[in-house]
């Protein structure tokens, strides 16, 4: 007689880990001419441990044998690396797609047109407010204007389909079907993310982060947008109802890591902290080795526990949401999200707080000073209000 054994769905499957990450995500530099308030790297001095020319181009190397379909390039701001359209090029000519985020201040006509000509390549424009007001209390006075410069020349140089990405605030998210209109103006394509309390956001998640009704809001509005990206943000919102599109879980060490600009692999970008420090390029055996064998990785790759979720019937939907953001609150990463839409994470959250709010703080800081909205404090409540 014979058995047939069930195949477990796509997504209990990509739990196990893949023999490469879908999504890898590279900080080139820690050098930035901006000081977001929310950065997750907390970039603006260069790292005298900077990856060389030739220690990138091995680290590409390294990622085409392993059949990486694409990178996310980033930083700091990656194009001030004087070797950054060198390591670009490279990439491509070893079929590594390379999709780049930039503040836009670096994209003259020159570089567009440049840009237009290149095969495998996206480009990712952050902007943080549909007008300067908005925008420049986040990432700094001037940026509005340079990041609307920067999506001009591409357009002019006939650059398609580039993204426009915002995190999502509570200062911006009325402003979504504004950034949609922009956009579709520019022939371009939105990209909505979530705020995480990673890098500089630790001290201004709780004056940026959504309310709980402007969390209902958003859901609503993706839900309403199924062409704007999300990089599966919000899946702690599939608690709420109908799934939200995207694979739905925590990739951090299954399908997603960081390398950041000294080769530290990180299991996910938004948890630059050396309790997700997998390992380093420059170890032996390179990336593949740390991707494969690193104990961290091997140990996210085990089953799930849902710990304090166990008895919530939308455990299954919302998976317990996002590790990083839970870290870094304080919260246990079997407990439930901090933006939990149902509040579970109040009583811990309010826990912490009564004991002085004291959380994890990021590894490394390349802050050239120090930026905050205000006095560095936790939410009492997963509640937050204006």
């Amino acid at each position: 007689m014979t058995t047939h054994t069930k195949t477990p769905p796509l997504v209990e499957q990509l739990k196990g880990g893949l023999d490469a990450p879908i999504c890898l995500t590279w900080e080139l530099t820690y050098a930035c001419n901006l000081a977001c308030v929310h950065c997750l790297s907390s970039s603006g001095r260069r790292d005298p441990k900077e990856l060389t020319t030739e220690e990138a181009f091995s680290v590409v190397d390294q990622l085409a044998e392993l059949q990486v379909f694409y990178i996310n390039v980033g930083g700091g701001e990656p194009m001030i690396r004087r070797d950054f359209f060198d390591i670009v090029d490279y990439a491509i000519s070893k079929n590594v797609g390379v999709k780049f985020s930039t503040n836009g201040y670096y994209i003259d006509a020159e570089a567009a047109e440049r840009f237009a000509a290149m095969d495998m390549l996206d480009i990712q424009i952050s902007l943080d407010g549909m007008d300067s007001d908005t925008n420049d209390a986040v990432r700094g006075e001037g940026s509005y204007d340079r990041a609307r410069q920067a999506m001009d020349h591409l357009a002019d140089a006939g650059f398609e389909n580039f993204k426009i990405s915002i995190v999502a605030t509570r200062h911006n998210v009325d402003q979504l079907d504004d950034y949609k209109a922009m956009a579709d103006s520019y022939g371009a394509q939105l990209r909505v993310t979530r705020l995480r309390p990673s890098g500089r956001g630790v001290d201004t998640y709780d004056e940026l982060r959504l309310t709980n009704d402007q969390q209902r809001q958003i859901y609503r509005w993706i839900l309403d947008h199924p062409d704007v990206l999300t990089g599966d943000s919000f899946f702690h919102l599939n608690a709420l109802g109908e799934s939200l599109p995207g694979l739905n879980l925590c990739g951090a060490g299954r399908i997603v890591c960081l390398i950041d600009p000294i080769g530290d692999v990180y299991a996910c970008p938004f948890v630059i902290h050396d309790n997700f420090l997998a390992g380093n390029v420059r170890d032996q055996g390179g990336f593949g080795q740390v991707w494969k064998h690193s104990d961290l990785f091997t140990e996210l790759r085990e089953p799930d526990n849902p710990g304090a979720c166990t008895s919530c019937g939308s455990y299954d939907a919302c998976q317990g949401g996002c590790m990083a953001t839970k870290f870094f609150t304080g919260l246990p990463l079997d407990g439930p999200d901090p933006d939990c839409v149902y509040g579970e994470a109040d009583e811990a959250l309010a826990a912490i707080a009564a004991a002085g709010g004291v959380v994890p703080r990021p590894t490394q800081d390349h802050s050239k000073v120090k930026v905050s909205l205000g006095p560095t404090r936790r939410a009492t409540t997963g509640r937050a209000t204006s």
